[in-house]
């Protein structure tokens, strides 16, 4: 039989540990595998060269699972600074930029992050910085899209008189 192979397999291994990385269940999927491959007497070295890891993390997955089952390969909460706006708040904001900023009593036309600032610091009293509000745009689901700007129309009668060819 033929064996298989994946075209352009380095970019490929690359996007699919991207994807891994990305998603929280399959985190847990990659690293129920990796103890599955150990329980069937592979050892964490090759593991860890099969799934593209470090040694010692293949160790450590394993330590985990023999302590608390797979409740031990499952994400814990990572680190990071609590939100200031609580779940009501981002509801309200997230209401709130589905219309003009103008309705919100801003005086700019168009949502960016400092008008997102300027708004949740007026309603909230919690002061935002810019880059804060377009990952709180993301998080709703919004995407970055800037107005085109309107042309404006030239005047025939005047293109006419500049004209090569016109007739006078």
């Amino acid at each position: 039989m033929k064996r298989l192979a994946v075209s352009d397999a380095d970019m490929i291994v690359l996007g699919l540990q991207d994807e891994i990385r990305r998603s929280r269940d399959a985190r847990y999927d990659h690293r129920l595998h990796a103890v599955l491959l150990v329980a069937q007497g592979v050892s964490c070295p090759e593991v860890a060269r099969l799934l593209g890891d470090a040694p010692r993390t293949v160790e450590y997955w394993v330590h985990r699972f023999e302590e608390d089952g797979l409740y031990g390969l499952v994400d814990g909460e990572r680190a990071g600074r609590p939100s200031r706006l609580d779940d009501a708040q981002f509801e309200e904001i997230g209401r709130v930029v589905r219309g003009s900023p103008l309705e919100a009593g801003l005086t700019t036309a168009t949502w960016d992050g400092k008008s997102l600032g300027a708004f949740i610091e007026s309603q909230f009293g919690v002061s935002l910085g810019p880059r804060q509000c377009q990952r709180i745009f993301r998080q709703l689901g919004f995407r970055l899209r800037k107005p085109r700007p309107a042309i404006a129309r030239a005047d025939p009668e005047r293109q006419a008189i500049h004209k090569k060819n016109s007739a006078p």
